[in-house]
Formats: structure tokens, sequence, C-alpha cells
């Protein structure tokens, strides 16, 4: 489904990524593991188009040069180039980090809007199937978003990517700043979003110990190369991932 082919994204002078390349198959979830400033957020936005919206941007007002090469490919097409907007039409949907939702309007108002490109039965069956697949959202529909909790938030947020209808559905740092109680709630949700919906996952995470025992495949990045890759469940065993994720 999803090919990227020897990557590198220079913001300047610095390196953000570095000649990486990964696959992605149909109905999988795959882990894209990494500490602080690895390159994962680099990498997702490359993925989404939305790096070239953000190298547009600072052409337009004198700022930091980006520079993006190689390639990136979907169902056998090369969208290196195409525009971001184009890629979500294509289904590729990008969920960013620290919750994107619109605080002061509701739980419900904040799935609707997020559908707004959809007919009025597909937006009415997205918030059906996002109340089913969080039910903590079914209880607080009429509550603003603004006072969810985190893991809630990131629930809508998901709910929310979830309504535009993609194929290939990217999480970028989804447990961020959540307990480790919400966190294991918030795997099972991603669990249920691949097994009820058949939607492709690519999960950006540095928090890896309650993803990689679910995951498909792995790729380890570190100073935006590639470092490590395997099966989630045997990269758990891996002696240098116990080190450097979960202290031990």
């Amino acid at each position: 489904m999803l090919k990227v082919n020897d990557l590198i994204v220079f913001y300047e002078n610095a390196i953000a990524v570095n000649d990486l390349s990964l696959q992605v198959r149909s109905g999988q979830i795959v882990g894209i593991i990494g500490s602080n400033s690895a390159g994962k957020t680099t990498l997702m936005n490359t993925i989404s188009g939305l790096i070239l919206d953000m190298r547009i941007k600072e052409q337009r007002k004198g700022g930091e040069r980006i520079t993006v090469m190689g390639t990136v490919s979907f169902d056998g097409e090369d969208i290196s180039e195409m525009p971001a907007y184009e890629r979500a039409q294509k289904g590729i949907v990008l969920c960013r980090e620290r919750h994107p939702i619109f605080p002061d309007s509701s739980v419900q108002e904040n799935l609707k809007i997020a559908g707004y490109l959809r007919t009025r039965a597909q937006v009415k069956q997205g918030v059906e199937q996002a109340f089913e697949l969080f039910p903590n959202l079914a209880r607080w529909r009429r509550r603003k978003a603004g006072f969810l909790s985190g893991g809630e938030q990131q629930m809508l947020a998901i709910g929310m990517a979830m309504m535009v209808g993609p194929k290939l559905l990217l999480l970028d740092e989804p447990l961020l700043g959540l307990s480790p109680a919400m966190q294991n709630q918030l795997v099972d949700a991603i669990k249920d979003v691949s097994s009820q919906t058949g939607v492709t996952l690519v999960i950006a995470e540095q928090f890896a110990r309650p993803l990689l025992p679910w995951l498909d495949f792995a790729y380890v990045i570190e100073n935006g190369m590639l470092t490590l890759t395997g099966p989630g469940p045997e990269l758990m065993h891996n002696p240098e991932i116990k080190s450097a994720y979960f202290g031990v």
C-alpha cells in the first residue's frame, strides 16, 4: 500500500530524516518507534504531504529552507509531489499530536465538523461508528471537547480523523502525555479501529511498551536513521529496545 524509498529531509543544514525506506501492507498496524527528535513527526508530515505545505510557507516568508528527496508511493502511484489535500482525498489521513480539536464545540459537533466534505448519510454513519469505537465519547457527546480528559481528547482526535474515511491512518504520538492506564485504554481502542474497520495504521510513538505487542511490523529510528526493524512482539525481547525504551 505505502512505500517510502530513500527519503532524506533537510531543515536548512540540519538533517531530520536520513536515507530512510519502509513499506506498509494493507491492513497492517505498523509502528515508527523513536525517541524525541528522532525524525518521527517529519516522516509523518512527509507521508501526509504536510511537509510540502511547510516548504511553501517557509519559501514565501523567506524562512527556513526545507529540502525533500526520495519518493513516497501509495497504491502503486508516486505521490511525492502531491499536495496534502489530494493525498487526503486518496485516503491518507494524519491525526497530529496534541489533540487537534475544537475545545468550545461539543464532542458530536467536532465529529460533524471533521466530516464537512462528506454526505449527510456518511456523516451520520461516521458519528455512529466513532461512538461505537470510543464508548467514552458517546457518554459525553454533548460535552464541550475542552472539558474532556487528555485521553478522551485523543480518542476524539482519532474519531475526527476517521470521519474523513481513511484507507491509511497516520497517528503521530497518540500516547503523548497520557497515564499508563489511559495509554493501555487507547491502545485497545486503536486495535478496535484496525479490526473493526480494516483501516491500515501507521503509528509514530516513543512510548513503545504498550504498542509493541500489537504491531505487525515496527521501524526503530534514531537521529533520522533506521536502526532496527522487525515484528513488534519480536522487538519486545530485543536487548537494545529494552535498554533504550523500557529502562532494563
